[in-house]
């Protein structure tokens, strides 16, 4: 169930990456792993396009946006001939926000909007394969050669979405707090990977690892909850556990990166998250 799989070998090496940030279960820190992730490889010098697939968009209010009128819903919707009834006069130009972060950082979005969550009715009667739209819409506007990583957050769900992201991009993280809920959630998202794998239409993307997030260490029982996952989890990648810190909590709330404190409060934060990053950029180019 939890083995890696095999790496989407579609991807010329010295073309950019897209990663995902998926789990089924919701309240397990996927968006703020995201934001913070995508921030990692900003600091690094990275060109970084962060792509919001959740018709929450909270992704893209982590960048402190307005829900726009038009998102990457309408680009989508753009790139299919068979729905041209419902095209709308937008560039991909006139989506990307180019968000300016401290330190001279800046980070690219495509945001998000509620019409995503009408997605999958959108699209139900399409002749075209629907669960490579994303992956021919990056491929489009050759998104990969404009950009290293292309940082994807996605939806709480194992709806038509997800199965577009999985079919996208090259790996996976898989962030979930240490409880049998969020253990549920990581068994279902895999074995929408294994669907896709047995209906061979792309590649399957690299499993990157499981984060283990709001790790309590006050909770007794937290520690054996952790061991009983990972022995579920085979020979896959675990990555160091996030404890339920303050200064994730307060970072949030300020729409700010831990990367964009000075304070030696924030440092071990950043030290996790650019290994994490350098871990991602090991394994997908390896």
């Amino acid at each position: 169930m939890f083995s890696f799989f095999k790496p989407n070998q579609t991807t010329e090496k010295n073309q950019g990456k897209v990663i995902a940030l998926m789990n089924q279960k919701g309240g397990v820190g996927k968006t703020t792993m995201a934001f913070n992730i995508a921030h990692a490889f900003a600091h690094q010098g990275k060109k970084v396009l962060c792509l919001d697939m959740d018709p929450q968009a909270n992704f893209t209010s982590l960048f402190d946006i307005a829900t726009p009128d038009l998102h990457i819903h309408h680009l989508l919707v753009n790139t299919i001939k068979e729905l041209k009834a419902l095209h709308t006069s937008v560039l991909i130009s006139d989506v990307i926000v180019k968000t300016k972060q401290e330190d001279g950082v800046q980070i690219d979005l495509l945001p998000a909007g509620q019409e995503l969550s009408g997605f999958e009715l959108t699209v139900a009667g399409i002749n075209a394969p629907r669960q490579l739209i994303l992956k021919k819409f990056i491929e489009k506007y050759e998104l990969r050669s404009q950009y290293d990583v292309i940082v994807i957050d996605g939806p709480p769900t194992l709806g038509l979405l997800v199965v577009n992201i999985l079919c996208a991009c090259d790996g996976v993280l898989y962030p979930f707090v240490p409880d049998r809920f969020s253990e549920q959630g990581l068994k279902n998202i895999q074995q929408v990977v294994s669907d896709i794998a047995d209906m061979e239409i792309t590649s399957t993307p690299k499993n990157l690892g499981y984060i283990p997030n709001l790790f309590d260490t006050r909770r007794k029982q937290a520690t054996s909850d952790l061991a009983n996952i990972k022995d579920t989890l085979g020979e896959a990648f675990v990555y160091e556990p996030f404890t339920n810190k303050v200064q994730f909590g307060k970072s949030l709330a300020q729409r700010k990166s831990v990367f964009q404190y000075k304070s030696t409060e924030y440092k071990d934060l950043q030290r996790q998250f650019t290994q994490m990053t350098e871990t991602v950029q090991k394994e997908l180019h390896s």
